[in-house]
């Protein structure tokens, strides 16, 4: 088997899934790659639809976009959206037929839409899967075509099929993420490595809060921050990781450079590590770093989401016991500390993510890729 894995640069999330599975397949040696789709059309096409996404989601339009989305999308017309990306469609074929792909697998609703248009003319004979990202089923997903999709947990099934997706087809299989989310170290080791990578300042002995904000730095961490400060003095060591948002971490830099107890970072590869190490993760409810901070058994308190499928993530993570999710920074850091103190509480959201994260996502997923 020959797999080529299709994703696109509009948030980290779809790179991510796709990376995880990319990086499991690789473990048992299997032949596959990972390329983003729209850099077959060019590169500037794929840095284009990366900044517009980028713009969206800091402005309203993204809100504005999805309600629209949702509001016309169904399983009797195709979008504009199919049509757009249909336009691409006969260079992705030609690049699975040179490269003698038998089996492919999305993780952005851009190359179903193009996989979509080659089944519909009959010229695609690769088997098709698509991994779902978010815990919704998105706009315009009823009107591709693939063979499987693969559903973050069960209780989405109905909701998809409601949409228009055949039963048959859809797989609870969960969000894959990469290995090392799956596996821990010490609290202790997890903390002296942070010490040792982002300050010896930094002590290990209080409790910690790791901040998340996405790749693209979204969300009033400013806010938030004061509020652990005004709650919680000295008595808690933060971190907080900005991403790409080089604008937002200066800004952070500068307006608590004098705190020694709040470390600020951009882009770290560490967070598997800053997750071992700390006691809370405030993160907004990206798919994916949800899932992430979960298969670590993790506590989460969801911070403003993105409008639109991380609404749904917060609404589903919070329903299901894994998170506790409030657009109050107040309320936020309340739950948090309950969090470091209430034992009960803590292992009963942990348990919750034990129910609901299947840890087997990679190795299920390519079981069916297999049949």
């Amino acid at each position: 088997m020959k797999v080529l894995i299709l994703s696109c640069d509009t948030g980290e999330g779809h790179n991510s899934a796709a990376r995880a599975f990319l990086e499991y397949l690789q473990t048992l040696r299997i032949e596959c790659e990972l390329i983003d789709t729209l850099s077959l059309v060019s590169p500037a096409v794929s840095q284009r639809a990366s900044d517009l996404y980028v713009f969206s989601t800091r402005t309203s339009l993204f809100k504005l976009l999805y309600q629209a989305g949702s509001m016309i999308s169904n399983n009797k017309s195709m979008s504009a959206v199919y049509f757009a990306n249909k336009l691409y469609s006969g260079k992705l074929l030609k690049y699975i037929k040179v490269h003698s792909y038998d089996m492919i697998v999305c993780t952005h609703l851009f190359p179903a839409e193009a996989l979509t248009s080659l089944i519909r003319a009959g010229e695609l004979s690769a088997r098709t899967l698509f991994i779902m990202t978010d815990y919704t089923c998105i706009p315009f997903m009823e009107e591709t075509q693939l063979d499987y999709y693969i559903v973050p947990h069960d209780h989405l099934i109905e909701e998809c099929v409601k949409r228009g997706l055949p039963r048959e087809k859809l797989l609870p299989y969960g969000i894959p993420v990469k290995q090392s989310f799956y596996s821990a170290l010490s609290k202790g080791d997890a903390r002296m490595e942070c010490k040792h990578l982002f300050g010896e300042r930094i002590n290990t002995d209080e409790k910690w809060f790791l901040m998340m904000s996405g790749s693209m730095g979204f969300g009033n961490l400013k806010c938030l921050i004061q509020q652990i400060i005004d709650e919680c003095e000295k008595n808690i060591e933060v971190f907080i990781v900005c991403g790409n948002n080089v604008k937002l971490q200066k800004n952070l830099t500068a307006k608590f450079s004098d705190k020694e107890n709040i470390t600020i970072l951009g882009f770290t590869d560490r967070i598997s590590t800053l997750m071992d190490a700390c006691d809370v993760l405030f993160t907004k409810p990206g798919g994916l770093s949800s899932t992430e901070a979960a298969a670590k058994r993790i506590p989460i308190i969801h911070t403003d989401p993105i409008p639109g499928c991380e609404t749904k993530n917060a609404m589903f993570f919070h329903y299901h016991g894994m998170s506790y999710s409030s657009a109050d920074p107040h309320e936020q850091v309340r739950r948090a500390l309950r969090l470091c103190n209430d034992q009960d509480y803590r292992k009963k959201m942990i348990s919750c993510q034990e129910d609901n994260i299947n840890r087997d996502s990679c190795k299920d997923i390519l079981n069916i890729c297999n049949k």
